[in-house]
């Protein structure tokens, strides 16, 4: 039987994939405020902040989700809590990760806790010398925007219908291109520019301002080439789908090695077994790779809508390796198809693979015969 998908089912449906909606409580929201200069809030003081992603979220009195587990209460997305330990529980329901995280008042499943730092910078009040504008990373669990201009963007516009705040979260990566210090302290305005720098909705008169301190601004040394004296033709990826992991090698030595999510194996709608979202297998052929990427696609049966999705790097057609902040289930399959890490970890993977990419150029392209890096992806 066909299910007709609401608003809000796309919604959940865009959380399993690209999942742009993990956002805050409701009552923390107003239209009023929506361009209203917004300082960093006082985070948690623990080295590792867990931020909750999804909504209705069980902090439980035990690391399991069975019978003999108490919900003590449930968390709203974007609750911060002191990460102090995973432990290996015991989890029931389909799902392959078994690790939670101890708080100090309960445990919270691990897949649905970004791990977080919060490492205030001290930002720059000019634009760099001969640049018109800059990268930056987001270095604190999350940055409150203050918009500007026409609401243009699908995320945006959902976010608005179902009062959540606009944010950028810990890991992501945007183009800044201007500064502001009128309102008592610095702000950057992210250009979310749709002919390039993201490939997203600027130039329609969309933009965010974000506090200067959230935001780390990226050197040349923040991408410079891993391993650049070791033959480009000697760099490999392995992908392994059938235990959701992903190894890069040098001739035949293992360099670097972590877990991924890949495109999940059950229908959205139905729940049945299907290839529709399977990442592919095969000899796969890096031949794009962008610092920072809006991704909008599909429909409202399997649709998403993403900003800033950072350090991508693209293996087949639409298929890229490349950061998620929107959970931190690794070794369960659950994207459209691309091959989800976690941020530090695609960055590493985008620093080291070909071609490699500077600052000043924020992409790099190649087309047939040319290629970068070669991906092994097996099942």
């Amino acid at each position: 039987m066909t299910k007709k998908l609401s608003r809000r089912d796309f919604l959940k449906l865009a959380g399993l994939g690209l999942g742009a909606m993990a956002l805050a409580p409701y009552q923390q929201f107003r239209l009023e405020n929506f361009s209203t200069p917004k300082r960093l809030p006082d985070f948690p003081n623990s080295p590792i902040i867990g931020r909750v992603v999804d909504r209705g979220i069980n902090l439980r009195s035990r690391p399991t989700n069975t019978a003999g587990s108490t919900v003590i209460r449930e968390l709203e997305a974007d609750t911060l809590v002191e990460w102090q330990r995973e432990v290996v529980g015991t989890v029931i329901g389909g799902l392959y990760n078994q690790r939670y995280v101890e708080t100090p008042e309960g445990y919270i499943y691990g897949s649905v806790l970004q791990p977080t730092r919060n490492l205030p910078n001290t930002p720059i009040t000019e634009i760099p010398a001969g640049k018109n504008g800059f990268w930056a990373e987001v270095t604190v669990p999350y940055v409150d925007l203050a918009h500007e201009g026409n609401m243009v963007s699908p995320w945006l516009r959902d976010h608005i219908d179902y009062n959540f705040p606009p944010r950028l979260y810990y890991g992501q990566v945007v183009w800044m291109d201007k500064i502001r210090t009128q309102n008592g302290f610095v702000e950057y305005r992210w250009n979310e520019d749709a002919n390039g720098r993201g490939y997203g909705y600027g130039p329609y008169g969309e933009f965010y301002w974000g506090d200067g301190a959230g935001f780390k601004v990226l050197t040349e040394a923040d991408v410079a080439t891993i391993s650049p004296d070791v033959d480009p033709k000697e760099k490999t990826m392995l992908l392994n789908l059938g235990i959701q992991t992903l190894a890069c090698y040098e001739g035949s030595r293992e360099v670097y090695f972590c877990r991924v999510s890949s495109g999940r194996i059950h229908d959205p709608v139905t729940g049945l077994v299907t290839d529709t979202y399977a990442t592919p297998t095969g000899t796969l052929l890096t031949h794009w790779k962008i610092m920072s990427k809006n991704m909008t696609a599909g429909s409202e049966a399997s649709g998403y809508s993403t900003p800033a999705v950072p350090w991508c790097t693209y293996i087949q057609g639409g298929v890229a390796i490349h950061g998620a902040h929107w959970h931190n289930a690794y070794g369960d399959p659950r994207s459209h198809g691309c091959v989800n890490v976690a941020p530090e970890d695609a960055k590493w993977i985008f620093r080291w693979s070909t071609p490699y990419v500077s600052l000043d150029a924020g992409e790099e392209r190649r087309n047939l015969p040319e290629y970068g890096t070669i991906v092994k992806s097996v099942s």
